[in-house]
């Protein structure tokens, strides 16, 4: 209870669109730009439905969430998880086994982590003439939006440009100073939620180890899924997507998940907000990357970030950890699960870290 805890959160990454810049590639301050594109990764990009700037623009009003929960509210589709549909999940706890769904930052600088803050941790209480720790106190020191962290993004952290405004989730202007946002923050969106998660496992689907990549998951991919597991995901679920991403990383190396990486499709959106989930994240981004949609923009480079948590409300984890979830789930022959997701209610914080279990 004596740890000192400093989070680096960083906010000049959210600033919103980014006219004239064609997004083939994340814009800077997601992965940056660098050395041109594998291209492999970006053959496999192509593979998707094309995707235009103007189609995310459309449904940035079609799919609009803003309204449904009242003109005040700041926790979005967190408000599907109801008593009931907690209780309902509970049920699914059978055999008591209970799994991590998240990493913590990374101590070593990599391809992947230090995007927004370095990783430290030190004792706080030291003699200093001999360097001995006095008492067992220690502080702690990272970017909550790092590569290699497990997150959970507030809805404060996307916002749409308006009439040369920042407009968040709900038509909330994102209010940002120094201490952070003032409205839709990790501090105004509740303790956290209990709730049914439905594990897509991609690399099982497809007889992968892992997903290469650039690989985009459309919906013919998610519904394929839910033949295969014998699940529908519907209202109040949180949905995780597993691509294999630690597993690459284990075999071939840490590399920049920010600019390469499997994902979901833009065009998945309609569909993910027809079914009326609470959650969704993904062991790497969340968004397939690049996003092979054509135009410039914050939402042509991430429009599953933008349109899920500034038009939907959904908050997203990002660098979610699920492989141990995949073996339980694997076993059993059974991908859902009860999950607790605690929040970390910093005021005025952009994300939490991704404090969550699995109960099988």
């Amino acid at each position: 209870m004596w740890a000192v805890i400093t989070v680096a959160i960083t906010m000049s990454h959210i600033a919103g669109a980014q006219s004239g810049v064609p997004q083939t590639a994340p814009p800077q301050g997601r992965g940056g730009r660098g050395a041109p594109l594998d291209p492999a990764v970006a053959a496999r990009v192509a593979t998707a439905p094309p995707l235009t700037i103007d189609q995310v623009n459309k449904w940035e009003t079609e799919l609009s969430n803003w309204g449904k929960w009242g003109p005040d509210d700041e926790r979005g589709s967190l408000n599907f998880v109801t008593p009931q549909k907690t209780m309902e999940a509970m049920r699914l706890a059978k055999d008591g086994v209970v799994v991590s769904l998240a990493r913590f930052a990374s101590p070593e600088r990599a391809a992947d982590n230090f995007n927004f803050g370095e990783t430290k941790h030190w004792m706080t209480n030291v003699n200093p003439q001999t360097g001995v720790p006095l008492f067992a106190l220690d502080g702690i020191s990272y970017g909550i939006h790092d590569g290699t962290n497990s997150h959970l993004d507030a809805l404060c952290h996307y916002a749409l440009p308006r009439e040369g405004k920042q407009i968040i989730f709900n038509n909330h202007p994102q209010n940002l100073d120094a201490a952070g946002c003032k409205q839709s923050g990790m501090d105004r969106m509740g303790p956290g939620i209990v709730t049914r998660a439905i594990l897509v496992d991609m690399p099982l689907l497809k007889k992968v180890d892992y997903l290469e990549p650039g690989t985009p998951i459309l919906v013919a991919d998610l519904e394929a899924w839910e033949k295969f597991a014998n699940v529908k995901i519907g209202r109040g679920d949180a949905v995780f997507i597993r691509t294999g991403r630690w597993v690459r990383r284990d075999k071939v190396g840490p590399w920049n998940v920010g600019r390469e990486a499997a994902g979901l499709h833009g065009t998945t959106m309609p569909w993910l907000r027809q079914r009326e989930i609470a959650l969704l994240g993904s062991d790497g981004v969340n968004d397939v990357q690049p996003s092979g949609v054509t135009g410039p923009g914050e939402a042509a480079g991430r429009p599953i970030h933008t349109l899920a948590i500034a038009v939907l409300g959904v908050p997203l984890v990002d660098n979610g950890y699920f492989d141990d979830a995949a073996r339980e789930a694997g076993q059993r022959r059974r991908w859902d699960f009860l999950t607790t997701v605690q929040f970390t209610r910093l005021q005025g914080g952009t994300a939490s870290n991704f404090n969550a279990l699995g109960i099988f």
